[in-house]
């Protein structure tokens, strides 16, 4: 039926029409006329139709109306992905978004073409709420003189939410307490929502209800379903954890006399990846790059995949890991330990000596690794000679990746790399430690064998014409090219143009060698679009790879799931569900994205309060990225988080700011503040509603010992984790795509 009413909406000659008069035109009994209703209901609900006045259907593309998913930025602002795929992006200004969320389906209008142009626009405003992504909140309880409400933690909700006296929660709500809060209406953006608490989580300075309020915040599950749980135990009751059943190996290359290795963070339990390099007469390389074959264990439509499916990848917070799948597959049954037969998908290679690829192959495997290496254990073993058969291979893979490296940076790839840090905690979930996380080689062996094994498999199943998912970064829009490179020329720096990727490459290279090329980086990484899934391969922008996928991570991604089910195991799915399927696993992992930033903000801001309450604040080096004229912005490397320098708070002296040159003068000091500029500051304020951190210039007469210099005593070792590559919100430096590495760093 839906079929025919779209044949006969999208007719020329059809003319908007209710209820009865369709049953007429559908030639269809008058006993149908409730099931019409009902279909016309559900594709109303799914964006394909919309209801006029008088209750007259059309189709929603007759009226240029788009459905879609929208994400709110922490400025209000709004960005609709539209549900049909190659649909470009539809920017709504924040005051048209009526009352959407973030994440939720609506229903998007386009706005009219500008005089002698005919291309769709891509602005519009949204008319309809489809679908709600979510309904429940975290906040906090506020109260004035005539109602209660809650103060929403997440800034993208702009609204507070009004709420009666909670009632048979378990727990008493004081004015102060984090709560859930469930909306129940919202009618327009003129009118406050109304909501109702349905659970009293405590004082948000109470042990545990800060990572409790981001658990709750995005909707993170704390455990398993039952009938997920029976079902992972009964695979892994049924196999030995130490050798894999004869059934099991069956048709597999039997890989366990290779010297396999992996390498992970030192408190990694999942290893989903591993590799092993023999040499090749003729300057060549055998290099085997194996992935844990979670597809043999986790089948399609049952409860396993019904969860993983749900939850799209794992997420990694501060304290804890809510992982796609079960620990006994996870963590025991698929991860890839030492000394224990595993299944394996694999990528074999043929590689010259300067790291191009010769052949490629692919099958199904049995690995037994030999050694388990840390990052920190493999950076230690390049710095000296090795002693035995299994550093030697680490030497050899580590030169033979860094001409895979050469070659892609060669082939066009950005280097968008910056120093990162790890945040780990003492018992009652405080901050301990800061650690500082350089890209070094030991990150880069593995990581550039599995760039080449994602880029190798999209290539195969592009060849193959199977319909997959993708994992694709687009182009930056060319307006936010050229707002770049005037910011970039108003500081004197030569920049060609930035449509033309060697021009983007050759001012990263100059960006590396100046005192100012750092915080113009920041500025770069801002205008960068965000790496997404799709069923249609689109290409890499910032890896420079028209073909690619992921593949190397299946234990904590669903994409990849997908992929190794479509590439060995023969899967055939249609283009719409891989569509669908690519959506919500884009959703799923910015929802991860934010709470796992979210909960390392949480840590930081009470580390922050910490310092500013014993008054005794660490101090920090940081670095100007934007300089305004009541404010100048700073990146504190040794927090990995951003944050603003009011001038009211520089109390010996007074700035008065340039526009054209963009930077502060001090009045009595006559001190310059611009980009680029190294300066030491101070906490002072922690605004934890507004998710915003204001420091304070140290007078610059001021010594400490507190001061974080060149390896602040609060920091590790440098060079021994890394953090994924991820977009980066608020707080924090950025976006940019997987530029580095497709392996999770410091993922426990």
């Amino acid at each position: 039926m839906n079929e025919k009413i779209i044949q006969l909406l999208a007719h020329a000659d059809y003319a908007p029409s209710n209820v009865p008069q369709l049953l007429q035109l559908l030639e269809l009994p008058r006993n149908q006329q409730q099931a019409l209703q009902k279909n016309l209901h559900a594709m109303e609900h799914s964006g394909q139709v919309v209801r006029t006045k008088g209750n007259r259907y059309i189709l929603a593309a007759e009226a240029d109306l788009v459905p879609g998913t929208i994400q709110i930025t922490r400025g209000g602002r709004g960005f609709v992905q539209p549900d049909q795929e190659g649909v470009i992006e539809i920017a709504v200004p924040a005051s048209e978004t009526f009352t959407a969320m973030h994440g939720d389906r609506v229903l998007v209008r386009r706005d009219v073409p500008a005089p002698g142009k005919t291309e769709p626009q891509n602005s519009g405003t949204v008319v309809k709420i489809l679908e709600r992504k979510r309904v429940r909140f975290v906040g906090t309880l506020r109260s004035n003189k005539q109602f209660l409400y809650v103060v929403p933690d997440d800034p993208r909700m702009t609204h507070d939410l009004i709420v009666p006296q909670p009632k048979d929660v378990g727990r008493t709500a004081n004015e102060g307490d984090k709560v859930v809060v469930e909306l129940t209406e919202w009618e327009s953006r003129h009118t406050g929502p109304l909501g109702e608490i349905v659970e009293v989580l405590g004082p948000p300075g109470e042990e545990g209800v800060d990572m409790l309020s981001v658990l709750r915040q995005y909707d993170l599950p704390l455990s398993f379903p039952k009938t997920v749980l029976r079902e992972a135990e009964s695979i892994v009751r049924n196999r030995s954890l130490t050798d894999a059943a004869p059934e099991d190996m069956q048709g597999r290359v039997d890989c366990r006399a290779h010297r396999v290795i992996t390498i992970d963070p030192d408190d990694a339990k999942d290893f989903d990846d591993a590799i092993a390099l023999e040499p090749l007469p003729g300057d060549r390389w055998n290099l085997w790059v194996h992935i844990a074959d979670v597809s043999h264990y986790v089948t399609p439509g049952s409860a396993l995949d019904v969860e993983a499916r749900k939850r799209g990848n794992s997420t990694y917070l501060v304290d804890r890991v809510i992982p796609m799948l079960p620990e006994a597959l996870s963590n025991e049954l698929c991860s890839l330990k030492p000394q224990v037969d595993r299944l394996t998908k694999c990528v074999e290679f043929v590689l010259g000596k300067h790291g191009e690829v010769i052949s490629s192959k692919f099958y199904s495997a049995v690995i037994r690794s030999k050694h388990r290496f840390t990052y920190k254990e493999v950076f230690a073993c390049l710095q000296t000679a090795p002693t035995n058969d299994i550093e030697t291979m680490v030497h050899q893979a580590n030169t033979l990746a860094q001409a895979v490296r050469r070659n892609r940076f060669k082939a066009g790839s950005l280097d968008l790399d910056f120093p990162e840090s790890k945040i780990r905690l003492d018992d009652h979930g405080a901050v301990r430690v800061i650690e500082r996380i350089e890209n070094d080689e030991s990150h880069q062996l593995i990581e550039e064998f599995m760039l080449l094994a994602n880029e190798a498999v999209a290539t195969r199943l592009m060849m193959l014409e199977k319909p997959a998912i993708y994992r694709i970064h687009e182009a930056p829009k060319t307006d936010r090219l050229f707002e770049y490179r005037d910011l970039v020329m108003s500081h004197k720096i030569p920049c060609g143009k930035l449509t033309m990727r060697a021009e983007v490459q050759k001012l990263l290279t100059l960006l590396g060698t100046i005192p100012i090329g750092p915080a113009l980086k920041v500025g770069f990484l801002k205008s960068l679009m965000r790496a997404r899934y799709a069923n249609e391969p689109l290409g890499h922008y910032g890896l420079s790879k028209p073909k690619y996928t992921h593949f190397t991570s299946p234990i904590r991604r669903y994409a990849d799931l997908i992929v190794h089910r479509v590439m060995f195991d023969g899967a055939k799915l249609t283009k719409s569900h891989l569509h669908e399927v690519a959506q919500h696993i884009t959703i799923t992992e910015r929802n991860s994205s934010d709470a796992e930033r979210d909960s390392r903000e949480v840590k930081l801001f009470a580390y922050l309060k910490a310092q500013i309450k014993s008054r005794k604040p660490q101090i920090y080096n940081a670095m100007v990225t934007d300089v305004r004229n009541f404010v100048f912005f700073v990146d504190v490397t040794d927090l990995g988080m951003s944050g603003g320098v009011p001038l009211s708070s520089i109390k010996d002296d007074f700035f008065t700011f340039d526009p054209k040159r963009r930077e502060l003068l001090g009045r009595r000091s006559r001190r310059v503040i611009k980009l680029g500029d190294l300066v030491q500051v101070q906490v002072c304020k922690v605004d934890e509603v507004k998710k915003q951190v204001d420091f304070q210039l140290v007078p610059s007469n001021h010594t400490s010992e507190h001061s974080s210099g060149n390896q602040p005593p609060h920091l590790g070792e440098p060079g021994k984790e890394r953090r994924p590559d991820k977009d980066r919100g608020r707080g924090q430096r950025g976006r940019r795509p997987e530029q580095k590495s497709d392996k999770r760093r410091g993922r426990k």
